[in-house]
């Protein structure tokens, strides 16, 4: 959570400071440091990420899976 409370205490200024007009994320681990859920990514989308990126540990948190 560390690192997703930066993104939400920091992002929507720093944006607005610096005219950001575009920000990725890589989202791969920010279940706790294991993959991701709907909720985590959710949450760094309404703090102001524009687009997810993920890497060979999306799937780590079974919710996140394909069906």
């Amino acid at each position: 959570m560390p690192g997703r409370g930066a993104v939400r205490a920091l992002l929507p200024d720093l944006k607005h400071e610096k005219s950001i007009d575009f920000v990725i994320c890589n989202g791969e681990n920010t279940a706790g440091g294991y993959g991701i859920t709907a909720s985590t990514a959710a949450e760094l989308l309404d703090s102001g990420v524009d687009v997810l990126t993920s890497g060979n540990h999306i799937w780590d948190k079974k919710r996140s899976s394909p069906s």
